[in-house]
């Protein structure tokens, strides 16, 4: 039995490179993309995108991982009753609070090496894992977005511990706040992913880096990671405090009309009474 049997969300596969050598490929969205769906994260897919980290950092196997997303694009956010369920049940709401967390370090603290291939829109808790990726690589027609403002939550998952450290805190505050959406191109030509190529070349240019990656020294490869990601290490209360206040944000009154918004497709109405 693979260890990654018990996963339902994410389609894993192991391509070997060698005898000795292998990728390992994660897709998110696969079911929703068969019935012609973007990938959205609901209960158990945000669970299992949290987890499946610390299993590949035990898998002896595999040097390198490939993320992406199946049919129409990477990821599409949380799923509107997921959402919903957070802003009224608070053992769901701290659930997912712990589960948000841990898709951060666990990205982060993984020891293999990982490559994102964007595509298409990126939102949500795939973009978290997409950008934290060691090298991102982006079509130059993905759509990357952080939705948290437009959903009446501060933008506290992983923007704080990593927006400001690739395209400066100026551009990553008037992204993060007015939730700004930017091609796959302006990514690259900001700094916030390392790669921007045609989205029929996406692929074929991950596992070529991703290849490369499993063919060199692993101990020096792994060890850059990790002194590498000190950085975002260091960044760790910042990130805390940030996800502590989107999810106070989750017991509010604007997430209610943000999810409202979004189901009915028009224009948020907030409050503009603000006790802070």
């Amino acid at each position: 039995m693979s260890r990654y049997d018990r996963y339902q969300s994410l389609a894993i596969t192991r391509h070997a490179v060698d005898g000795k050598r292998g990728i390992l490929e994660v897709v998110m969205g696969g079911a929703q993309a068969d019935a012609g769906k973007l990938a959205t994260a609901d209960h158990t897919g945000h669970k299992e995108l949290s987890m499946v980290w610390r299993d590949i950092g035990d898998d002896p196997d595999i040097q390198a991982v490939v993320l992406r997303g199946a049919g129409k694009g990477f990821s599409a956010g949380g799923d509107f009753g997921l959402v919903e369920d957070m802003a009224n049940d608070f053992a769901v709401r701290a659930r997912v609070w712990k589960e948000a967390r841990d898709l951060v370090y666990n990205v982060i603290n993984c020891d293999k090496p990982i490559v994102s291939a964007m595509h298409g829109p990126a939102v949500g808790a795939g973009l978290v894992a997409g950008l934290l990726a060691d090298i991102p690589i982006a079509a130059r027609t993905a759509k990357i977005v952080d939705g948290h403002t437009r959903l009446g939550v501060a933008a506290g998952d992983h923007a704080a511990i990593i927006w400001p450290l690739l395209c400066g805190m100026a551009k990553a505050k008037y992204y993060l706040m007015l939730c700004e959406p930017m091609s796959g191109e302006e990514a690259e030509r900001l700094g916030l992913v390392a790669l921007a190529v045609d989205e029929a070349e996406l692929r074929d240019k991950a596992f070529e880096v991703a290849t490369r990656l499993t063919m060199g020294s692993q101990t020096a490869i792994r060890w850059t990671k990790y002194a590498l990601n000190n950085w975002l290490r260091m960044m760790g209360p910042t990130f805390d405090s940030s996800l502590a206040l989107e999810f106070m944000g989750f017991s509010g009154p604007d997430v209610h009309e943000g999810v409202a918004s979004h189901r009915e497709r028009r224009k948020p109405d907030f409050n503009p009474d603000c006790p802070l």
